[in-house]
């Protein structure tokens, strides 16, 4: 009987082999790129044609090769990187499993050319469709040359599905981009049909690679944030939340140095993100994660390109606590300042923070423009301290004795004097995070305080609000609304919230019912019912713009904003405030 098990030829099993590890060109240079980064190579040269489907050459100057590892690294499974299974745990090279050269050789006409540095010359390999046709001895500096001509030419079936060259041209420079953003320190030079699409000097540290790509611009509105956590940490740049946009988005994680991508990690971003952009805004994100080897996996895909954490919820709140407290310090407000001169490092950006209370060194008061029964005719004081209001989160004071200076235009926005320039308040924003902070922190204590009306308020509602009330019943009651049905389409209202001596009580709650009812953006951001009550509450309970505010009423409101967890941004995505600093007024006046 004739066997129906046979053993695959080398060069069929490289062919298989070449559709997990090469897909297309770009899969081609991602391998070449990580192979001339683990040789520890200072600059990285790569040229495309045709979007690589007619030539691929990646040159670098690197350790390079003698004539016997040039010869076994197109063996399969041949590699430097490891050699034991153990080693697969941290493993620090991009490259380890030694199917990449083997597999790409396979499937084109493939050359090396390489030299370590030992004896008077290099070796040069040519291989077509996995056999080597010519080996010679060659003259050249330290490093390796791989150059792969035709890729799919001897399978047609798979060049067939290879998309059109501005495609496929756009794949290579992403994966260029991204081992770039893992390695600023490297010089990069990629050229498309004698085009230069990337020149890439070594950089100090990621933001500045980032300016080389996008521009000062761009990169000028990108924070740092950092976290670390039990042996765990990330750091990176995230953009600021005024200058995000819908659309496309500038997504790139690293774990360790090596670029992955996780769909799961950036929705972990954008819960950090929450009440501080619109919905539909994608913030552009570079964020490094560093961790232990044991506790990832990069074993998981021929590509590499995913990743298997041990515990994901972890990392995925440390990044998500990252995102929170990068936009919790002044570098995150909204800025007239236009990209000049040297970027901020982190440390520049962070020494920058400061922010504005009524005297320095006492703590910043949590009044929430509740009225007392003193008459003053002001704001007045809650007596809630900041650390039940706020969970103790008090902003940074100025220097002892200094009293902010403030003055309101256009009865909407509130201008402050600071040591380096001027901090711009909108009023109305500023309030609703203010009374957003209060509702969310009294919803952890059993509920905000309300105020027993003389005469109260009898409501016609539509059946859908009616109905609306009696499922958010304890909520609204948390809210400080205490509502009673009366039967049909009416409500009676005994009791709500006081947040400021100019609040229209009736008229917010029924934009708030109407709003909780019928959606909007507001509310389908939210996370949760509590954040839709109390976004809802902020919007609609908060001064207005064009409401005239004295002196201490205007103090007050700093001192109550610095107070909140995000006193830069409002519910609605919105910046409170806007800064300019002293350097950009010289600019302007042509004084710098």
């Amino acid at each position: 009987m004739s066997r129906k098990i046979r053993i695959l030829p080398d060069t069929v099993a490289n062919q298989i082999a070449a559709g997990e590890a090469v897909e297309r060109p770009a899969s081609a240079v991602k391998e070449l790129t990580e192979n001339a980064l683990d040789a520890n190579a200072s600059r990285v040269e790569l040229a495309i044609e045709r979007g690589g489907k007619r030539r691929i050459r990646v040159s670098d100057n690197g350790i390079g090769m003698g004539r016997e590892d040039a010869l076994l690294s197109l063996d399969r499974h041949a590699t430097s990187k490891i050699q034991v299974a153990e080693d697969l745990t941290g493993v620090p090279t991009f490259g380890f499993r030694g199917e990449a050269m083997p597999s790409i050789a396979a499937v084109s006409r493939m050359s090396i050319e390489t030299w370590d540095g030992r004896g008077e010359v290099g070796t040069c390999v040519k291989v077509n469709a996995g056999g080597i046709s010519e080996m010679s001895d060659v003259a050249r500096r330290r490093g390796t040359t791989v150059e792969v001509r035709n890729l799919f030419y001897n399978a047609p079936v798979r060049a067939r599905f290879l998309k059109s060259v501005s495609a496929e041209t756009r794949a290579v420079n992403e994966i260029v981009t991204a081992l770039s953003l893992a390695n600023p320190n490297v010089s990069f030079v990629l050229t498309s049909d004698d085009r230069v699409l990337l020149d890439l000097p070594p950089a100090e540290e990621p933001l500045g690679r980032i300016a080389q790509i996008w521009g000062s611009e761009h990169a000028s509105t990108l924070i740092p944030t950092s976290r670390d956590e039990d042996g765990l940490a990330v750091a990176g740049l995230i953009q600021r939340p005024d200058a995000a946009k819908p659309g496309f988005r500038r997504s790139h994680l690293f774990v360790n140095g090596r670029p992955f991508r996780s769909p799961a990690l950036v929705r972990a971003v954008e819960r950090g993100y929450r009440t501080t952009i619109p919905q539909g805004v994608r913030p552009w994100l570079f964020l490094y994660l560093e961790v232990p080897g044991d506790q990832v996996d990069v074993n998981v895909h021929p590509a590499k390109s995913e990743v298997r954490f041990r515990d994901q919820n972890r990392i995925e709140g440390l990044i998500e606590d990252a995102i929170r407290s990068a936009l919790d310090v002044e570098a995150s407000a909204a800025t007239f300042d236009q990209p000049g001169g040297e970027l901020p490092s982190e440390a520049d950006e962070i020494g920058k923070v400061e922010h504005v209370a009524k005297d320095a060194g006492t703590k910043a008061q949590m009044a929430l423009f509740v009225p007392v029964a003193s008459g003053d005719g002001g704001l007045g004081q809650s007596g809630i301290d900041e650390s039940s209001a706020s969970g103790g989160r008090v902003q940074p004071l100025p220097e002892p004795g200094t009293k902010p200076r403030l003055w309101q235009v256009l009865d909407t926005y509130v201008f402050a004097e600071t040591r380096d320039g001027v901090l711009i308040v909108d009023q109305h924003a500023a309030h609703e995070r203010i009374l957003f902070q209060r509702l969310m922190d009294g919803f952890e204590s059993g509920g905000q305080e309300s105020q027993r009306l003389l005469f109260p308020l009898t409501l016609k509602l539509t059946a859908p609000e009616v109905a609306m009330i009696g499922d958010l019943g304890s909520l609204l009651s948390g809210a400080g609304f205490e509502v009673e049905d009366f039967g049909g389409d009416t409500v009676i209202v005994h009791a709500v919230p006081n947040p400021h001596r100019y609040f229209d009580a009736e008229r917010a709650f029924r934009e708030m019912v109407h709003e909780l009812t019928h959606g909007s953006d507001l509310v389908r951001a939210a996370r949760n019912q509590h954040e839709r009550i109390a976004s809802t509450f902020a919007c609609k309970s908060a001064i207005k713009a064009g409401q005239k505010l004295s002196e201490s009423e205007m103090q007050e409101l700093f001192d109550q904003l610095f107070a909140t967890e995000l006193p830069h941004h409002d519910v609605h995505g919105r910046p409170t405030i806007v800064r300019l600093s002293r350097g950009e007024l010289e600019r302007k006046f042509g004084r710098k």
